[in-house]
């Protein structure tokens, strides 16, 4: 239990989220020995943006007064599966294109992350402002990424 008798639980999101920060510490781990270029990036894209955002997003989705709904909820896990496949997909293999179909998916599933979330600002404070922080740093940086893939290609 929480400090407010709020309970966290492992949900969908929770989970997926630590398998992904558990798979960028593996490769993090390998990334040197077996000298992969984009390692590096690779493990801090898996831990930070496909796991750790996930479990804030999981944890603070929890928080609302009313669950989301099953099938909002596969819409939006399913377009953080996908764009962030192909944000991958597109860095790794260097062809920028990909990593921006990825970067309008991870867009929009932050847009319907968002509104779903809504609530959370009225309701808890805290877990609002962190949610909506963190989504407003993904926001960001996604255009920023898109960048970064061409000037690399």
């Amino acid at each position: 239990m929480t400090p407010r008798g709020h309970r966290v639980d492992v949900d969908l999101y929770t989970a997926a989220g630590a398998a992904f920060v558990v798979v960028g510490g593996l490769v993090a781990a390998v990334a040197s020995p077996l000298d992969l270029a984009k390692g590096s990036w690779l493990a801090a894209y898996l831990v930070l943006v496909c796991g750790v955002a996930l479990i804030v997003i999981g944890v603070a989705q929890q928080q609302l007064t009313t669950a989301v709904p099953t099938p909002m909820q596969m819409w939006q896990l399913a377009g953080w599966g996908v764009s962030n496949a192909l944000v991958i997909a597109g860095s790794l293999s260097s062809i920028p294109l990909i990593t921006d179909a990825g970067s309008i998916v991870l867009f929009a599933t932050l847009v319907l992350t968002a509104w779903l979330g809504r609530g959370l600002l009225g309701a808890r404070r805290a877990a609002g402002y962190v949610y909506i922080t963190v989504l407003i740093v993904l926001a960001v940086s996604v255009p920023i990424g898109s960048v970064l893939a061409h000037a690399r290609a």
